[in-house]
């Protein structure tokens, strides 16, 4: 069976990473905008991430402009943005469409895995996270208006 573990996805920085590398972590992969109402989210997913990383959490955001345009940026600007406004210290990756015949390979595996609502494999909006577990399983899809602590419980069932 295919897990996360079969994909490579770049970084803000356009470096090719594997996901091999985060074997044996819980990830939690988020879609996320620097110019959207939900934005202030980066404050309470990075808490989740510094109260849990020791434990094996990682958070892996994704930028994506698909949703109302909500992330014009470069992939610098992105960065320097979270880094400016919201001290986030998990990894960026490269701006990625979610959605369509472009979206990346690795997210039409995560909305197969797990879809939404009524069924569809559709994002819907920015800030819609994926929880992985250790074997690279996707186990939960929240909603973008689920708060940290909703996510934060599904977390500790993994840990």
């Amino acid at each position: 069976m295919k897990t996360i573990y079969d994909f490579s996805v770049k970084d803000a920085d356009l470096k090719e990473i594997s996901l091999k590398n985060y074997k044996d972590k819980i990830l939690l992969i988020i879609n996320v905008a620097s110019h959207c109402g939900l934005t202030y989210q980066y404050e309470g997913i990075e808490n989740i991430y510094k109260k849990y990383k020791e434990d094996g959490l990682e958070v892996l955001a994704f930028p994506c402009n698909q949703f109302a345009f909500q992330e014009p940026g470069t992939n610098e600007e992105i960065k320097k943005f979270c880094d400016i406004k919201y001290g986030v210290t998990f990894k960026i990756f490269n701006k990625i469409n979610v959605n369509g015949s472009k979206s990346e390979p690795f997210y039409q595996f995560l909305k197969e895995q797990l879809p939404g609502v009524a069924g569809t494999t559709q994002i819907k909006w920015n800030f819609t996270k994926f929880l992985v577990n250790k074997n690279g399983e996707v186990i939960e899809r929240f909603s973008p208006q689920a708060e940290a602590e909703e996510i934060e419980a599904g977390i500790k069932k993994l840990l």
